[in-house]
């Protein structure tokens, strides 16, 4: 996905912040030349505002979008991911680790689910971030209960861990 957008906005530095802040957002472009999260329509002042753009480069951003159709086939069917539990994870008496590692390393979420499930943990969440969005992608599992001392060491351990942060 990412070679069609570096493609088509490759000249085009903010239209392409555009379609990067849409596919993190899990903003979808209808056939009627409309953004939705969802099914809650977001306009065009909207993005341009959480981008720092005049909503006519959005709109124009969108009208690409729509003339692209490799483009317009993904942005028709994008969904959002739905919402992180890690901000509120005291609340409900879970536990959030941000593990930083190598994105494009097989075999991340498989090490670390593999402790978790070992020390006990129930894995309510997991979320990677993209590395080819994020430059410095990281994933946070958010887990039923609390993590022990012994559980964070073995994570630490994992030779593809570069990272470790205790979220609250």
């Amino acid at each position: 996905m990412w070679r069609s957008v570096r493609d088509e906005f490759s000249k085009q530095v903010v239209r392409s912040e555009i379609v990067r802040k849409m596919i993190q957002c899990g903003m979808r472009v209808s056939d009627d030349m409309k953004i939705y999260v969802g099914d809650v329509e977001v306009d065009y002042t909207a993005v341009a505002r959480a981008v720092d753009v005049d909503r006519r480069v959005v709109k124009q951003t969108v009208e690409q979008i729509r003339k692209n159709r490799h483009l317009y086939s993904l942005f028709t069917s994008i969904t959002p991911l739905g919402a992180s539990l890690a901000n509120v994870v005291s609340q409900l008496g879970y536990s959030a680790i941000e593990i930083g590692a190598d994105a494009r390393s097989p075999g991340v979420m498989a090490a670390v689910a593999e402790i978790l499930s070992r020390n006990g943990l129930v894995i309510r969440q997991a979320l990677a971030d993209d590395p080819d969005m994020v430059v410095d992608a990281k994933m946070t599992v958010v887990v039923e209960g609390r993590l022990s001392g012994e559980t964070i060491t073995e994570l630490n351990e994992l030779s593809v861990v570069r990272s470790l942060k205790i979220l609250k």
